[in-house]
């Protein structure tokens, strides 16, 4: 009779003695299954789904060699890529045994097995295993959630998402600034989820991908014959987000007639179709988003001032990837369990020297470069870890604390120098430190023979 409530340990392992051996060893603390051929072990997975599997590679129809043991490996993987799995490994198999891990391998016993340290690398996976499972467990909650596609955990980040949840349950407007890439939308979707209009349809348009002579007719609409070709009457999006959010994005791209229409409507809540000559009133709320700087196009006159103080009730500046420490290595953690589920690729996570290149990296493309390098690289992974060289980047050394330090010091007393006009006293003052401290810093740093 079956043990309740132990975590699943499956043996791979064609010795029935010592299959019993390992399982009476371990079934005080496990729930174990024995498989002795590639179909059982599969079967069995499918069956009891084990988090932990302990896989002999000498297996028939090849038991001096390892080309069973490393076939189920890679057919475990495919169906469970989170699948823990402990291969054996004698002095003689030890290439066996590391060409296991390049595949996805969690560790080796060694042969001739020693009880207790298989008991010891068992625990340690079946703990690691739980930890994942319970990681897995918390995210796919989350991904309910209304904050679920926003990823983040750098203190800049963080701030603005406080700032979203603050501002998502009035219907101020709100503007959203930021890089190209930066997740202005998914932010703009994550406010709609918080607020009281979450029933209510999201309806986004961007403002620079529609042209100029079509564009009011799909912010407005439009009545049946208003134009060559307007067969029939067409709500506009903005009527389309009646009771519920319009997204405006790029919206300093928006030409200028239209941003005096837009203000109306901003100030009256009521529209007319492009053709129409009835009032239409509009209860919708206003998200507005922009790469560009609306000060910079107001100084040109090339955006209305009124318009820019009715969107930008609440400015929310979204920071660039390089300004969020830690957020590159968790957003391509998330796509790549994203992307290697919709792909089916059994691709399992990131080698060191890719985790210190996507750390080190500037993304100037910000999020959006981020999630193309990954599919990309998803798309072309050999292993079931994806590389530095698979996402195109340098694996660069990881700054050290002198190292920034330094360039910190640098920086500021150089900025130091530059405004006391190269007078040491004065900018001693200005860095609050003694001038003999400042004479050395600058010695150190080279700024001064």
């Amino acid at each position: 009779m079956m043990s309740q409530g132990k975590p699943i340990l499956m043996l791979v392992e064609d010795d029935e003695g010592l299959a019993k051996q390992l399982k009476w060893a371990l079934a005080d603390t496990y729930e174990v299954h024995v498989a002795g051929d590639r179909a059982a072990a599969l079967a069995t997975a499918r069956r009891v789904e084990p988090k932990v599997v302990v896989l002999d590679l000498g297996l028939p129809p090849d038991p001096n060699g390892a080309t069973e043991g490393l076939g189920i490996l890679k057919d475990l993987l495919s169906f469970r890529p989170w699948l823990k799995i402990i291969v054996s490994s004698g002095n003689a198999e030890r290439v066996h045994a590391l060409e296991a891990v390049r595949d996805g391998a969690y560790d080796i016993y060694p042969k001739p097995v020693d009880i207790d340290t298989l008991r010891m690398i068992v625990a340690r996976a079946m703990q690691l295993a739980e930890l994942e499972e319970e990681n897995r467990r918390l995210a796919a909650a989350r991904e309910r959630g209304p904050m679920a596609e926003v990823i983040a955990e750098s203190p800049k980040m963080l701030d603005v998402l406080r700032m979203i949840e603050r501002v998502a349950p009035s219907d101020v407007n709100v503007l959203l600034t930021g890089e190209s890439g930066t997740g202005k939308e998914v932010l703009a979707r994550a406010l709609h989820r918080c607020s009281g209009r979450v029933d209510g349809p999201f309806i986004a348009i961007n403002c620079a991908a529609i042209p100029e002579n079509l564009l009011e007719s799909e912010l407005f609409g439009h009545e049946k014959g208003a134009f060559t070709g307007a067969v029939k009457t067409t709500p506009g999006k903005i009527e389309q987000a009646d009771g519920g959010t319009l997204f405006l994005d790029e919206i300093g791209d928006m030409p200028h007639p239209l941003q005096v229409k837009l203000l109306r409507f901003l100030q009256e809540r009521v529209i007319e179709r492009v053709g129409g000559r009835s009032q239409i009133a509009v209860n919708v709320r206003v998200i507005a988003a922009t790469n560009a700087d609306l000060q910079a196009l107001i100084h040109d006159g090339r955006f209305r001032e009124d318009l820019y103080y009715r969107l930008d009730e609440v400015g929310v500046h979204i920071p660039p990837l390089r300004e969020r420490p830690g957020d590159a290595t968790l957003l391509a953690r998330f796509f790549l369990s994203r992307y290697a589920r919709e792909m089916k690729r059994p691709v399992r996570g990131f080698t060191a020297d890719a985790v210190t290149a996507i750390a080190g990296y500037d993304w100037p493309g910000n999020v959006r470069e981020l999630e193309n390098r990954v599919k990309r690289a998803l798309v072309l992974a050999d292993g079931v870890l994806i590389t530095a060289a698979d996402l195109r980047l340098n694996a660069a050394e990881f700054p050290t604390l002198r190292m920034a330090r330094e360039e910190a010091e640098m920086e500021a007393v150089s900025k130091a120098l530059c405004v006391a006009d190269n007078n040491v006293s004065a900018a001693a003052k200005l860095l609050g430190v003694s001038r003999p401290t400042l004479y050395d810093l600058m010695r150190t740093l080279r700024l001064r023979d």
